[in-house]
């Protein structure tokens, strides 16, 4: 398609570029197409068709323009040259709109560049006095709304039922307006000076519409370059509240110019029910509304509550499906051991889950309950330090997402019971009541004999996947192996299901021990009984009742669920990781890379010479100087100096670090979903939204007034 274009242009100096040069150093106006070739999806942004060809050309009009006569072909510019460019332009700007003549005069523009050969010279239509004064009053607004959601200051101020009939208070919003009139900005106060005191100088209306173009402005800054890198990933977390509603929230990998890999935060998308609408919804989104080309997609991993995972399964197949490669895979930031656990369709494991969350809360939010529960400990582990200390220190962390998170509790859980029942039958007025309450509602639920059998059975169930799931989020190498040792874990799980009587038995008893040192009854759940209403099989005992209703059936979807996480493509591309040095290492260098890079074939430079590219990668680092160490890292791999010299292995690099299983080597480069859960915590459910939390989470973005300004006159004149 480049080489139609360049030809259509008739720029002959052009022909011998490759489509990568013109793609990054070239650019064609818009009215070089007809108009049924643009996609007008979005006022943002110009989008053009995937089959379109410029094909309006006015050849001649140089011929009458003395300043176009002799114009200079278009360079190729470094990427440090195009920077500096961009901030003399940026410069620029900024001093033509300070320059009051501007208002009277009427300046020629400076010529624009294109490719294609032409360059316009348009004259700047002057704004007039009221034209300028609307501007700025805009300008004033956004700029409070943009502090508004970088300090997460909510629109809403006083709840109207809270105020005395009669009594009128202004909401945030138009209170920072306020103060900044009284701080001296004329503009605003020539604006407002006759508008009656009890009346809002903003509506609700205009207020919504601000915002979303404040949150599209900035979200387009972080697209812009996840465009430009091509590749990328889509990463979504647990639904969340947002004022009421759910909300998914979005993220997105890619590898930046500086080849850092950078997971983004970059919107909310409203939940829905029905997972086919889900899914529609999601792709619409994603393709029409935001701009990005899911045949770039390398990678979609869903971080889901209880309860949502089979919905979002269905969007990932739906996506699958229209883009193969757009691989099905893990999420580094989630534990194997708690994924599987979430996704399990057994009502009493999600209770379960549920109930776990809740108790950690608690004692996360009580210091002296951290206290109380490590007496518990020590009171039950007098004859095993060591074990009771261990405890103690997991106590303070965040257990419920770790590998072990069932092992963990089922140690913990006679001390957890212990301390609640001390806490809500103490009469002294040492705990208020909301905690009193809690820990009698957590310490019946904690000795329910359903909540016990449920958890010593995902305990001994995800015990055959927790070193899996642990290296999975190791180091590469760790990955790497992680891969190869896949069939072991299947096969140690369908043993298990062909003796899953024996296996039971055990998994039961264990479960009897532990409610007996408890002192709970064992028995089939009170729901059960009563749905059968005393009519149901004497020969129904809780044992064979648990083994239809929770191990086999968990058993049965974590086998299931290991195959459709680790496809055939997701193992490949894994296998791939033996592209870097470290690993290379451990394999003696005797690899074969080209047989598993395949399905990224269409994403090499070069695929044609890739077969001799890795041999030379391999021969760099088995031949390299004693004081030379192996990167250990993807991370490390894409910064070596001499990368580019392999633009193939660079290209498969990339592609690799993109797959959500992948952690981010880099910290700081991985914010984006911190700061979602700093702002989360932080805010009210009925305070939140979508559009402030944009401008919060990302409020290290760079953003344009002037294009916000611009934008909102255009759709709103």
């Amino acid at each position: 398609r480049c080489q139609r274009w360049v030809e259509n242009c008739r720029r002959a100096d052009l022909e011998d570029k490759t489509p990568d040069q013109l793609n990054k150093h070239y650019r064609l106006c818009a009215k070089h197409f007809e108009t049924s070739m643009i996609c007008r999806s979005s006022p943002y942004r110009t989008v053009l068709r995937d089959n379109a060809v410029p094909t309006i050309f006015d050849l001649t009009s140089h011929l009458n323009n003395p300043h176009s006569r002799h114009r200079k072909r278009i360079k190729e510019l470094s990427e440090d040259e195009i920077r500096t460019l961009k901030q003399q332009k940026i410069d620029e700007a900024f001093e033509r709109k300070q320059a009051t003549q501007e208002l009277n005069e009427n300046n020629e523009q400076n010529t624009v560049p294109e490719e294609g050969g032409e360059e316009q010279e348009e004259k700047a239509v002057p704004l007039t006095l009221e034209e300028r004064e609307n501007k700025d009053y805009l300008k004033s607004l956004f700029e409070i709304l943009i502090l508004m959601g970088k300090q997460n200051i909510p629109l809403d101020g006083h709840n109207v039922d809270e105020l005395p009939e009669g009594i009128f208070a202004s909401d945030n919003f138009q209170a920072l307006l306020e103060y900044r009139i009284n701080g001296g900005d004329e503009v605003l106060r020539k604006r407002f000076e006759m508008t009656a005191v009890n009346l809002e100088y903003c509506s609700k209306t205009q207020q919504k519409q601000m915002l979303e173009i404040c949150e599209n402005c900035v979200r387009e800054e972080t697209l812009r370059e996840v465009r430009d890198s091509h590749f990328f990933s889509i990463v979504t977390d647990e639904v969340v509240d947002i004022a009421g509603e759910e909300h998914l929230p979005v993220l997105v990998r890619f590898v930046d110019d500086s080849h850092n890999l950078r997971e983004e935060f970059i919107g909310f998308l409203p939940y829905e029910a029905d997972p086919e609408i889900l899914a529609a919804k999601f792709h619409s989104t994603i393709t029409e509304k935001w701009g990005l080309n899911m045949e770039y997609c390398r990678g979609q991993a869903y971080i889901v509550s209880s309860g949502f995972a089979s919905k979002m399964k269905v969007v990932a197949t739906r996506l699958l499906e229209k883009y193969p490669q757009a691989v099905y895979t893990l999420c580094s930031s989630c534990a194997l051991n708690v994924w599987l656990a979430k996704s399990v369709p057994v009502v009493g494991v999600s209770i379960a889950l549920g109930t776990i969350e809740e108790v950690c809360c608690l004692f996360n939010q009580s210091p002296q309950l951290l206290v109380e529960l490590d007496n518990a400990i020590s009171t039950l582990f007098q004859d095993n330090d060591e074990k009771g200390n261990e405890l103690k220190k997991i106590c303070r962390s965040q257990w419920t997402g770790r590998h072990d998170t069932f092992e963990v509790l089922v140690d913990l859980l006679q001390a957890l019971v212990m301390c609640l029942d001390a806490v809500s039958s103490d009469l002294s007025v040492r705990w208020n009541n909301f905690i009193v309450g809690r820990a009698f509602v957590l310490s019946s639920a904690l000795t329910d004999f359903d909540f016990i059998v449920t958890i010593v059975i995902m305990k001994n169930v995800l015990s055959f996947t927790r070193a899996f799931g642990k290296n999975l989020q190791g180091q590469t190498s760790d990955v790497f192996f992680a891969a190869g040792s896949l069939t072991a874990v299947l096969h140690s799980l369908n043993e298990v299901m062909e003796n899953i009587e024996v296996y039971h038995e055990f998994w039961f008893e264990e479960a009897t021990n532990l409610a007996t040192k408890l002192d709970v009854q064992i028995r089939l759940p009170g729901k059960f009984r009563r749905a059968q209403q005393g009519n149901f099989d004497p020969d129904m005992t809780s044992e064979n009742y648990y083994k239809e209703i929770l191990s086999v059936p968990t058993l049965e979807h974590i086998i299931q669920e290991l195959k459709d996480i680790f496809s055939e493509q997701h193992l490949k591309a894994l296998k791939c990781l033996s592209l870097v040095p470290s690993v290379m290492g451990q394999l003696k260098f005797n690899t074969s890379e080209e047989h598993h890079a395949d399905m990224f074939k269409n994403d090499l430079p070069n695929p044609d010479t890739l077969s001799a590219e890795l041999h030379c990668w391999r021969i760099k680092w088995k031949h390299r100087g004693k004081d030379i160490e192996l990167p250990a890292t993807i991370y490390e791999a894409l910064h070596l100096p001499d990368i580019k010299f392999f633009p193939n292995v660079y290209a498969l690099l990339k592609v690799l670090c993109l797959l959500p299983l992948m952690k981010v080597e880099n910290e700081k480069y991985g914010i984006g979903r911190k700061r979602l859960k700093a702002y989360l915590k932080n805010t009210l459910t009925g305070q939140r939204s979508s559009n402030l939390a944009l401008l919060n989470i990302n409020f290290d973005i760079k953003h344009d007034l002037d294009l916000m300004v611009d934008t909102y006159i255009k759709l709103y004149p």
